[in-house]
């Protein structure tokens, strides 16, 4: 007697036919849910659907090595929570046919979390939700149900701060009222659990943790997914091809531009280290982009940075900031003053790529946790990475404009 995974010759449960679908509230969350996806051998790619509009299952995606995987940047994070909701539920609906379905949320809990999660969990018809927001590799941990950062509760973190969503609450038993807490020492509870229908919150503070909540779960399509880059890396492992597809690499860049709109400190610490080196110059966007713009012309480096000043603003005045960094960097990319493109921070990236005219990215790999490579549709000679502002270490720019100026070749993982 055959089991389901062998019937469809996969060690996921997954069905080629149907694909990976991801639903995400801002752009970097749809490219780190995807990335490691695209790691592992599955061709990957992101839409830009921030409109409303949201797009099917995209075949594009897909190679012969995998199902497709179509992540989609809803741009609910900016919404109000009853819209938000509302676009989250017409998503999950429209992909509701997914071999597995992926519905992303913030690790430090910013966004609408209870409101799309309950929507996404409506729209898709699955029986049950297991929820694991932990992100172990940039210190995202879920104690309990409480989720900490670096080994702070995130009420009490600079998240709490956020100019958007500032976090009010750490403890998803008190979000999700109705949610059974299970730990990974418990994992063997999970089939009956999903079984049953319900809420499941993980918890988990390492990468095998979530290794075995995603290992004790037979087939994956019974569940909505619910979690942060930590959850997404742990299925694509466990969804790996047998043989990845190794992506093109593109060409070195002469001349990247990194562009910097968030003001998570994190990011600003990355950028600090990123301008200290004497081959890199740097402007500051103001509400008028003329002035930027000009003062980019006269920059003689190989590397470019573009920020918005330090300080954090008020959500209409930050809106007005991305639309003016917008401009200039869509200035520079029509002048060809650079050719290849860093981006930090969900709301700047979308905005950014919208200025371009970019409405799909094609992920090439992932070069560190919670970074998407890859090359916008129709645009291929121009290579962007993106990032959410508070991931990776003092150095992550530096490495990231190394890459993209060596281009080195994407790696794709296999299947042991």
């Amino acid at each position: 007697m055959t089991s389901r995974d062998d019937e469809v010759g996969m060690t996921s449960g997954t069905d080629d036919r149907r694909g990976i679908g991801i639903l995400a509230d801002d752009l970097t969350s749809a490219g780190d849910g995807a990335a490691p996806f695209r790691r592992t051998g599955h061709g990957a790619r992101i839409i830009l659907s921030a409109t409303g509009t949201v797009p099917p299952q995209d075949p594009g995606a897909a190679t012969t090595r995998g199902p497709g995987v179509t992540a989609v940047d809803l741009g609910t994070r900016l919404l109000d929570e009853t819209p938000a909701a509302t676009r989250t539920g017409q998503a999950a609906r429209r992909f509701a046919g997914s071999a597995l379905l992926l519905k992303t949320v913030d690790s430090t809990l910013r966004g609408h979390v209870a409101a799309e999660v309950r929507a996404a969990w409506a729209g898709s018809g699955r029986t049950a939700v297991v929820m694991a927001p932990a992100f172990p590799a940039e210190g995202r941990v879920t104690v309990g149900s409480v989720q900490y950062v670096r080994g702070v509760p995130v009420h009490e973190s600079e998240f709490a701060r956020d100019p958007v969503h500032p976090v009010r609450c750490s403890d998803l038993a008190t979000v999700f009222p109705e949610a059974v807490v299970l730990g990974p020492e418990r994992a063997a509870e999970l089939p009956g659990l999903t079984g049953g229908g319900g809420l499941i919150v993980c918890s988990a503070a390492t990468d095998g943790d979530l290794d075995r909540l995603v290992a004790a779960v037979p087939h994956l399509d019974d569940v909505l997914w619910v979690g942060s880059p930590g959850l997404a890396a742990a299925l694509a492992r466990r969804c790996a091809p047998a043989a990845g597809q190794a992506a093109p690499a593109p060409a070195p860049a002469r001349r990247p531009l990194v562009v910097v709109g968030s003001a998570n400190p994190a990011t600003r610490r990355q950028l600090a280290a990123l301008r200290a080196r004497p081959d890199v110059q740097g402007v500051t966007v103001g509400d008028d982009p003329a002035a930027a713009v000009a003062a980019l012309r006269g920059l003689t480096a190989p590397v470019l940075a573009l920020q918005t000043p330090d300080e954090r603003r008020a959500p209409e005045a930050a809106h007005v900031l991305a639309r003016s960094l917008a401009a200039v960097v869509r200035t520079a990319a029509e002048e060809r003053l650079a050719d290849a493109l860093v981006v930090t921070g969900g709301e700047t990236a979308a905005t950014v790529f919208e200025a371009l005219g970019i409405h799909g990215i094609d992920l090439l790999d992932e070069p560190e946790p919670g970074v998407a490579r890859g090359t916008p549709l129709g645009q291929p000679s121009l290579p962007v990475l993106i990032k959410a502002g508070g991931f990776g270490d003092d150095g992550l720019l530096l490495r990231l404009t190394h890459l993209v100026r060596e281009s080195e070749r994407p790696g794709v993982g296999t299947a042991g």
